[in-house]
């Protein structure tokens, strides 16, 4: 089972190679669900904040190692100052959407904020099932004008960007 799912991460890799070429991947890559960046506006966010949330998420590696990118770093990337970053952040954290963890350190002072993602995730989870029943509704409705016509049965495969 373990050498499968090894097999299929290795089929997926490679194919977002031909994509996106080995070059820029082994640079280093983000996996974001599709739902979160579709479904922005909805979950109440707008471009500049899906940049910081890429950003955060680009240095979430592990589920139990929460990322910690300082607010300067995302703003030079964005080309943003410092300040807007931690107001949009502070506003996503409002909304319940990220969650930020202050790590002082005694005698020396703060260390980079820890960012946690589980409003997000909750948030976004509905509209993820939203979309797996329209995913489902459009495969059943395409099975049935399929049979109608004697054509065997074509099954929709989602698409991944793993």
């Amino acid at each position: 089972m373990a050498k499968q799912k090894t097999e299929q991460n290795t089929k997926h890799l490679r194919e977002n190679e031909k994509k996106w070429t080995k070059p820029l991947l082994d640079a280093g890559w983000t996996m974001i669900p599709n739902v979160i960046f579709e479904r922005q506006q909805a979950l109440g966010l707008d471009a500049i904040d899906i940049n910081i949330l890429l950003h955060l998420a680009s240095y979430w590696w592990k589920a139990g190692d929460l990322p910690h990118p300082g607010k300067k770093r995302i703003a030079d990337a964005i080309g943003r100052e410092p300040r807007t970053i931690q107001r949009r952040i502070a506003r996503m954290e409002a909304g319940g959407l990220i969650r930020r963890i202050e790590r002082r350190v005694p005698g020396v002072g703060s260390k980079t904020n820890l960012y946690e993602f589980t409003g997000l995730i909750t948030e976004a989870t509905p509209f993820a099932a939203e979309k797996i029943q329209e995913r489902k509704a459009l495969e059943a409705a395409r099975d049935a004008k399929a049979s109608k016509k004697g054509k065997p049965k074509l099954r929709v495969v989602p698409k991944t960007t793993d």
